[in-house]
């Protein structure tokens, strides 16, 4: 079922959209959440939660496209739910990944904000399509998929060590690239 079709069925409000969101997108939604929590029953109640929060979204809002749509709501209640969880504790492999970018991007509290992080979006993209297909592939595997590095090294035959020194490049070449931009990273 195309995503359109998934989509009027939200504005029908049929329960049948849930089903096909979850036939179509589940699996993903599933592991964006497992490659922060790492619990098998979080991730199922996450990817419920999200399913929940897009029946509230749609209307009146119409995605486009409805995966990143999804998956940003999965990812955001994932976050929650582990920064929940882990309150007043480290745990590393996902806090370095947020480490790298927390503070550096405005949060969408207010409208300017919204803007500004509208805005800032659309630079990121410009700059991961100057970036080779691998720079691009690692980068958004990581920081949108929140994959270990131990799982980019195994799907790319890469050292982890590699992969790392690839993205911290890529970190800073984006800060430049920001800056140059007129965007106030820290």
């Amino acid at each position: 079922m195309t995503d359109e079709a998934i989509i009027e069925l939200f504005f029908q409000r049929s329960e049948r959209a849930i089903t096909e969101l979850s036939c179509k997108y589940g699996s993903l939604c599933a592991k964006v959440s497992w490659n922060i929590l790492h619990n098998q029953n979080d991730v199922e109640e996450c990817v419920n939660d999200s399913y929940l929060a897009v029946w509230n979204a749609i209307p009146p809002q119409r995605p486009k496209p409805l995966v990143t749509f999804l998956c940003r709501i999965v990812k955001n209640i994932s976050i929650n739910r582990l920064e929940k969880e882990t309150a007043g504790k480290r745990n590393s492999g996902f806090t370095e990944c947020l480490d790298d970018w927390q503070d550096k991007l405005a949060s969408d509290e207010n409208l300017e904000d919204k803007v500004l992080a509208a805005e800032v979006s659309g630079y990121i993209s410009e700059f991961l399509k100057k970036a080779n297909t691998l720079d691009r592939k690692l980068f958004v595997r990581k920081y949108w998929y929140m994959d270990s590095y131990e799982s980019l090294a195994r799907t790319t035959g890469m050292r982890e060590g590699a992969i790392r020194t690839r993205l911290s490049r890529m970190r800073k070449d984006l800060k430049r690239f920001l800056k140059k931009k007129g965007v106030n990273v820290q």
